[in-house]
């Protein structure tokens, strides 16, 4: 057997021990969730236990393609400090300390602003009249439930929320055991799409062939870099641009995992709510592919697939 042989021996070993593999990219629109969802109707097809996690709460819509049928649903929220006035000093201490403004005493007053708060606590922690005491907000919901053999978890922001993060890990929290996790991130660069990834084995940038679609790759790759996290490159719509983003692969020695062509009938399986692998079976071997070139890949970068 040769070192590349036993490196894709080793690889697809793996495929049957937990993986935690996110779908990410750094501008919305690439085809995240397209790839997502048929990442996990191959593996689960294969027999294998299969967990999607939809981390994208504030526009989620893996459930319209994979359907599932919803048997759990929770509130998600945090706790924000809440002042009694009759014990206030009007010391001004919890607005010092906190560094988002949520809380700030103005005049003769404490104002409250629920929507800055981090839930840190600092503010409770240095009133010593005990005058501020925590109490718990509704930020969003989770949900849970099967797709067929695919466990579905995901989450939903509140209309207003400005922070995502909370309602991710609550949603992440609520991810059951299985062979292998798929987690649906948010598109960007920012803190939703960190929280979502960084406790993943290996991240999967989509990307498309075009000036957007470089300018944000490189954006995602400063990040999953600076993270430390395996990656590679999703190529969707492939054969409908130009070969700038291949030409950055190359010269920053990124791997390639997998191309996906420019075909209208994906187009029309997608505006139809479809799955490609369902409504086009002869695109399986394509994502059976990419799961395969995902665990080779991860072995190579880090000699091993560290279990989340």
């Amino acid at each position: 057997m040769t070192q590349n042989d036993e490196v894709k021996y080793n690889a697809y070993t793996r495929q049957a021990d937990s993986m935690r593999i996110a779908i990410a990219s750094g501008k919305g629109g690439t085809g995240k969730t397209t790839v997502a969802t048929n990442l996990a109707y191959v593996a689960a097809r294969n027999g294998r236990s299969v967990a999607y996690v939809d981390c994208d709460v504030e526009e989620p819509n893996g459930h319209i393609f994979l359907k599932p049928e919803i048997t759990h649903s929770e509130p998600v929220g945090m706790l924000t400090p809440r002042v009694d006035e009759e014990k206030c000093t009007l010391c001004g201490k919890c607005g010092e300390i906190c560094q988002y403004s949520a809380i700030v005493c103005v005049g003769r007053k404490v104002l409250v602003y629920p929507e800055l708060c981090h839930a840190c606590g600092g503010c409770w922690l240095v009133c010593s009249e005990g005058a501020i005491v925590e109490v718990p907000r509704e930020m969003g919901y989770l949900e849970s439930g099967r797709a067929g053999a695919i466990r579905f978890v995901g989450g939903t922001l509140n209309v207003g929320e400005a922070m995502s993060p909370p309602v991710i890990r609550a949603v992440k929290a609520a991810v059951p055991e299985a062979d292998l996790v798929i987690a649906d991130a948010p598109p960007g660069t920012s803190c939703p799409v960190i929280e979502s990834i960084r406790d993943c084995d290996f991240v999967a940038l989509v990307t498309e062939p075009t000036p957007f679609g470089l300018h944000d790759l490189k954006l995602a790759v400063e990040m999953v870099r600076a993270l430390g996290l395996p990656f590679g490159v999703v190529v969707n719509r492939a054969d409908a641009g130009d070969q700038a983003v291949y030409l950055h692969c190359r010269k920053e020695r990124i791997h390639v995992l997998a191309e996906i062509p420019e075909d209208r009938r994906i187009a029309e399986a997608y505006s139809q709510g479809k799955m490609i692998c369902e409504a086009l079976p002869d695109y399986g071997p394509l994502f059976e592919n990419l799961l395969s070139t995902v665990a080779e890949e991860a072995v190579i970068q880090t000699g091993t697939v560290s279990h989340a």
